[in-house]
């Protein structure tokens, strides 16, 4: 190999690891090989949902490229479920426990297999963190590659996503649209493989892993059925080698000015609330102080550049056809937006990864210029005040309204919610609440697109607000506020909040309250027990473990009085 590569496999080759070795002569491992890496290919392959049905070819791919280097790669898979599937249901409990699932599987075959550098490859939402915070824990070189996304589907000329057949339902239920269309929406939506095609939480976080130098550029944006993206897999087996090669690791290129990069493109490209609570979790598996204030922090200073759904108009793919998020980053590193000095998986830094990326055209409408930005900062802010003292997030893109007063509208589930604005019983003006959902109370912090796209859907998208401590999908558009913490299983303020009482958002002063005295609150805490945790199997485990979604939800926190 010409280089004393740090391979952890050699520990095969004592005499007395003769038994492993002749185990591993059944996969087909030679002599000859016992003498490279073995390069793990971490696939979250599927056919639950077409985020992920594409991906075992993408993994043969990742695999010719890491043994094309001189390695011995070897192919294993883990999970994903599909938030698209199972939202509005009760398995939209499972969707963020899947996260952890995947990453401690991942880091499980790692570790037991003794490999000594793996490609992970990802589509769906909660895949692409899962797989990132096996990479951040581990001790061996990763590199990232993302599945790609979705192309759009068309009817009657107009371009369809997963969200046009979820607010496709508000206006069924409105009587603005019948079953026929209804029914045709839901047959065009989604056309094949990819991850839902706006700047939703899967396109989001592939974003966020390119800025953070965890992904080939590129990667991000690539389109999951297209030429590129079967290179992508190719060149990312081939630097997972390289990466052993220069000795570099996942904590060299997870630095904290890696996550203020992944940040800011986010903001930029106005991505999904969800970035938040993944980056939180991505930070401490790195070992990386993060905390929700560094997005406001950030968000006070980066414009809003693109007009990509789900408040606007345009689709990943869109992007993709003229530059891409590597234009997008060259935007930024031109412009000062970026810490150009970061190291990546290419083994150079941001700044040399881009320099020569496309140049973005005036005659497109799909990112604007910085001199007329879609928005002069951030959309995603984080709120606190007295109903979420340690920080609630929402996304204000395409809201109109900057504050919101109104009475509380209470529900300790989505189901019963939901019933309620499809009855028509919550009203202009209204502050929907729904609580004991988050982290611990859910158990899982299912997500909440399917209300929040009815409300959109009846019209009710920027006079309702919508609250939760639950989460909502990167889909979800209108005047909603998520992650409020702590949570109400918790003894979150949002535990003590009663109908009737009056809520205020206000997103410029970054404000949640509600207008009850301290004196009260305390009263009401007082006559307040906490519902009993749910006990049994993952979700279980998950209630028991979980921290506040303010440190990113995660299992694993050292700090447990955490709430």
């Amino acid at each position: 190999m010409g280089k004393d590569l740090r391979i952890k496999s050699k520990v095969f080759d004592d005499a007395k690891r003769a038994p492993n070795r002749a185990m591993l002569r059944a996969v087909g491992v030679t002599d000859e090989d016992f003498k490279k890496p073995m390069i793990g290919i971490a696939s979250t392959w599927s056919e639950v949902t077409p985020c992920n049905i594409h991906l075992d070819d993408l993994a043969i791919k990742a695999k010719e490229g890491a043994r094309e280097a001189g390695g011995v790669p070897m192919i294993f898979n883990t999970i994903t479920v599909s938030d698209g599937i199972s939202m509005g249901t009760s398995g939209m409990r499972y969707s963020l426990p899947s996260r952890d699932v995947i990453a401690d599987s991942i880091e499980t075959v790692v570790g037991a297999e003794n490999l000594d550098a793996y490609v992970a490859i990802g589509g769906c939402d909660k895949n692409i963190p899962g797989c990132l915070i096996s990479i951040a824990r581990s001790d061996v070189p990763a590199v990232f590659v993302y599945g790609g996304t979705i192309a759009p589907g068309y009817r009657k000329g107009e371009k369809l996503d997963i969200v046009s057949v979820f607010e496709g339902v508000g206006k069924h239920n409105n009587g603005d649209i019948d079953d026929e269309e209804l029914r045709g929406i839901e047959c065009n939506a989604c056309p094949g493989a990819g991850s839902c095609g706006g700047m939703y939480t899967a396109n989001t976080m592939a974003t966020a892993v390119e800025a953070l130098g965890m992904s080939l550029p590129g990667s991000s944006s690539n389109p999951a059925e297209s030429p590129e993206k079967w290179e992508d897999c190719q060149k990312a087996g081939e630097a997972a080698y390289h990466l052993l090669e220069k000795g570099i690791y996942p904590k060299d290129i997870l630095t904290k000015k890696a996550f203020e990069n992944a940040i800011t493109a986010v903001m930029a490209l106005g991505g999904s609330t969800n970035a938040v609570l993944h980056l939180l979790a991505i930070a401490n598996a790195a070992e990386v102080d993060l905390t929700v204030d560094d997005f406001n922090r950030i968000q006070a200073k980066v414009p809003h550049l693109a007009d990509l759904k789900p408040s606007g108009k345009y689709v990943m793919e869109d992007l993709h056809k003229i530059g891409g998020v590597p234009a997008v980053m060259r935007l930024l590193l031109d412009n000062g937006f970026l810490h150009e000095d970061c190291l990546t998986v290419t083994g150079k830094t941001i700044a040399e990864n881009y320099a020569d990326a496309p140049v973005l055209s005036d005659d497109q409408d799909i990112i604007h210029p910085l001199s007329d930005p879609y928005r002069a900062d951030g959309p995603l802010i984080v709120l606190k005040g007295n109903l979420s003292p340690s920080g609630a997030v929402a996304k204000v893109s395409g809201v109109k309204v900057k504050r919101h007063t109104g009475p509380a509208r209470v529900f300790n589930n989505e189901e019963e919610a939901t019933n309620a604005v499809m009855n028509n019983e919550i009203n202009e003006g209204d502050v929907l609440v729904i609580r004991y959902v988050g982290p611990k109370g859910g158990p899982g912090m299912p997500e909440m697109l399917s209300i929040s796209a009815i409300l959109v859907g009846k019209g009710l998208g920027q006079s309702v607000a919508l609250l939760t401590d639950g989460r909502f999908s990167g889909g979800t558009h209108g005047l909603v506020v998520g992650h409020i913490a702590p949570e109400a299983q918790s003894g979150g303020p949002i535990a003590f909040l009663k109908e009737g009482d009056m809520v205020t958002i206000d997103s410029e002063q970054k404000e949640i309250s509600m207008d009850v005295a301290e004196e009260e609150i305390a009263k009401r805490r007082a006559n307040w027990q906490a519902p009993e945790l749910y006990k049994r199997g993952v979700l279980g485990k998950y209630a028991h473990n979980v921290s506040c979604s303010s440190l990113g939800a995660v299992t694993d926190f050292i700090n447990r009085n955490d709430q």
